[in-house]
């Protein structure tokens, strides 16, 4: 009978797209923080911000490595793909030809992995950005 009651639970239905849904988490992944701005969140969005710039700029103080696209080794593509969540401080690094250091020490080695970490958080801020703009989050 549990499982009876369970299944009578009907889905939410499917949320109308808009324009913020949209703008939200495309404007989130471009300028870190920007998504919840947009919306309003001022504090979420200045403390994502401030995190993820924080982290990507100690990131290239270290000396960390930016990843390029290319089709080899799985943990350089796993690497790009960090790398380039964090949107706009992404293009402006490779755009400036920053970041491209050889990991001679450990601290750059360190630095390459915040720079990782920071577009995969900006990558969780962006989707966090479109379930506020859907009204699934608070």
């Amino acid at each position: 009978m549990a499982n009876s009651s369970a299944s009578k639970e009907t889905a939410r239905p499917p949320q109308p797209m808009t324009t913020m849904s949209v703008v939200a988490p495309a404007l989130g992944w471009l300028v870190p923080g920007a998504g919840h701005l947009i919306q309003k969140r001022w504090i979420r969005g200045l403390l994502l911000m401030s995190s993820i710039v924080i982290m990507f700029g100690l990131g290239l103080a270290m000396q960390g490595r930016v990843y390029r696209p290319n089709g080899g080794d799985i943990l350089d593509i796993l690497g790009f793909v960090g790398d380039v969540g964090a949107g706009g401080l992404y293009i402006m690094t490779r755009a400036l030809d920053m970041g491209q250091g050889a990991i001679a020490h450990a601290t750059a080695d360190y630095g390459t992995k915040y720079i990782i970490v920071a577009g995969l958080l900006n990558f969780i801020s962006a989707a966090d950005a479109y379930h506020i703009a859907i009204g699934k989050k608070p």
